[in-house]
């Protein structure tokens, strides 16, 4: 066997690989209806006059995303039926880019203003088919590395894919829009979408696991499965009733006003429902996973290895047994963790839905302008938060830069206030630095200066954030549980957000942009005060495990 190689001889060696350059389609191809779906739809929603409210509703299609874990173990065990031939990740992913293009074309039919619910229907199912998608995606990519194309160059070189179709999803397709319509965009990003099937077509197969009855809780200590039943029914049971309800409520209003007449109220439905959905999701499988670590009985392996057994236990690993692990090692410090995640991001995810609504019909942007301002300016400043934030974290510390994260995401939703309110502030600011007679020298003017500072500031604060909140959720996930663990904890970092967007477009709409945003500035707060107390128990915990401590804290 040849020895491993590493370095520059690595790169090349990958980049002449041609699992790279199918890995740069694959990333388009998951990039393209993640970016068209919760970005660029609300741009096509807000020109056909929709509300606000209805507008926050859509987007939580996006918990497809975010979700997408709890049906993972369908993906890996089932075969879709008429594409066995092309494998065990192939044919999901060959069926999800076919069913969305025709998702795309469909949207090509539709007009929002006369359709909505035709329209809600085909974004809710492509964003089904695009998380399913990246299931398999994110298999095929683990399943084919080697050590000539690693998983790490694989997924840089997906991300790069993904980025690609950012910039075509969004800012090619909103210039696109200005000079056709948006049913040309969705015609055109639908035969995109069906290149990439071209892609999937030439792909390697990647074989079965050796011997068919792979385990799935091997090398795991659990409880016997009648316990491990009772839970995982308690668990499924509770993430089944979040789910139908925001679907059900997502029906509701859009089908119109209450036979009364009057509008359905998501404000309403959010102080009634979003808390039980919160326990329905967080607290009730908590609960269980506490209950399950004191059944412990044996190692997994000794379990029966049927079809259907492997499907449960497979989802028992993906919903109770890295919840269970977390809580076990962090005990009460559990509550400070997920409330850091639950919050951290709030201020910044809850009018996400309305950026383009508000730069387009609220301020009256051009699209090609807010194509320049917020893809291509803006990606620009969000690597260099990032950047900023890598420095941070290398330099003051994992929590230090987490607390700066926190501090700026929410001051920045105060300049989108100002630009609400006319600007006064943002005028000032770029007086004083000269920042307007630099973009003078490129031809933008005082309007558009301060969008570009405005999406400037805000992006390189988001990135900073950003980059601190995902090594913050590497920190705290075990190695034994990495993968799913992560994808657990970053799917309940959109649910707060998620719940609270209908009834913050709701909001807008009687009280108007710049309220809101200091509104936004001010939820904020909470996720400082959680990082300060994550801070505390974890000096708290370095502390006891010196020598002469009393041992380690939860």
């Amino acid at each position: 066997m040849a020895g491993k190689i590493g370095g520059l001889a690595l790169l090349r060696s990958a980049l002449s690989d041609r699992k790279t350059a199918l890995m740069l389609a694959f990333g388009f191809s998951a990039g393209l209806p993640f970016t068209l779906l919760i970005g660029t739809l609300n741009a096509w929603l807000g020109e056909a006059k929709v509300s606000l409210a209805t507008i926050g509703i859509l987007s939580w299609i996006g918990l497809a995303y975010g979700f997408q874990f709890l049906w993972s173990p369908l993906v890996d065990q089932v075969r879709p039926p008429l594409l066995a031939r092309f494998g065990r990740r192939r044919s999901w992913i060959f069926l999800c880019q076919g069913l969305l293009v025709l998702c795309f074309l469909l949207l090509a039919t539709m007009d929002p203003a006369v359709s909505l619910g035709g329209v809600a229907g085909l974004a809710v199912l492509g964003a089904f088919l695009s998380a399913t998608q990246n299931i398999a995606l994110d298999a095929w990519r683990v399943d084919v590395a080697d050590e000539r194309a690693t998983v790490e160059i694989l997924s840089s070189i997906y991300q790069f894919g993904f980025r690609i179709a950012a910039l075509v999803g969004g800012a090619f397709a909103l210039v696109l829009a200005a000079q056709t319509t948006w049913q040309s965009v969705y015609a055109i990003m639908g035969g995109l979408m069906a290149l990439c099937m071209l892609a999937t077509v030439a792909a390697p197969d990647t074989p079965s696991p050796e011997g068919q009855n792979v385990v799935p809780l091997a090398g795991f200590n659990v409880p016997n499965r009648r316990e491990r039943t009772i839970g995982l029914l308690v668990v499924g049971a509770g993430w089944i009733w979040a789910i139908a309800t925001l679907a059900a409520f997502m029906v509701k209003a859009l089908h119109g006003p209450d036979a009364d007449g009057k509008p359905v109220s998501a404000v309403k439905f959010t102080s009634n429902y979003g808390p039980w959905i919160v326990i329905a999701t967080i607290l009730i499988p908590a609960i269980v996973a506490a209950w399950l670590n004191g059944q412990v009985a044996h190692d997994g392996e000794a379990d029966p290895t049927g079809r259907l057994s492997r499907g449960a236990d497979r989802l028992y690993r993906a919903l109770v047994l890295p919840l269970g692990e977390l809580i076990e090692r962090l005990r009460w410090g559990a509550i400070i963790v997920f409330g850091l995640i639950l919050t951290y991001r709030l201020c910044e995810s809850i009018w996400g839905p309305f950026a383009y609504p508000f730069y387009l019909q609220y301020m009256h942007y051009t699209n090609e302008e807010v194509a320049f301002a917020s893809k291509v300016f803006g990606i620009v400043m969000l690597i260099v938060g990032t950047a900023l934030g890598g420095v941070l974290f290398a330099t003051i510390g994992r929590l230090p830069t987490l607390l700066v994260g926190a501090i700026i995401t929410a001051l920045a939703n105060l300049l989108y206030a100002d630009l609400a309110a006319g600007g006064a502030w943002l005028d000032a600011f770029s007086h004083m630095f000269a920042i307007d007679r630099m973009t003078g020298v490129f031809g933008f003017d005082l309007r558009m200066n301060r969008l570009l500072v405005t999406i400037g500031i805000e992006n390189t604060c988001s990135g900073l954030a950003g980059g601190a909140y995902v090594a913050y959720l590497s920190s705290i996930t075990s190695k034994q549980h990495s993968a799913v663990q992560y994808a657990l904890l970053s799917s309940l970092t959109m649910l707060i957000g998620a719940l609270g967007r209908a009834a913050f477009g709701e909001r807008i709409q009687d009280y108007g942009y710049a309220t809101m945003f200091r509104f936004a500035a001010v939820i904020g707060i909470i996720g400082i005060a959680f990082v300060l107390f994550e801070w505390i128990r974890v000096a708290r915990m370095e502390r006891n495990r010196e020598p002469g401590g009393t041992g380690a804290a939860g």
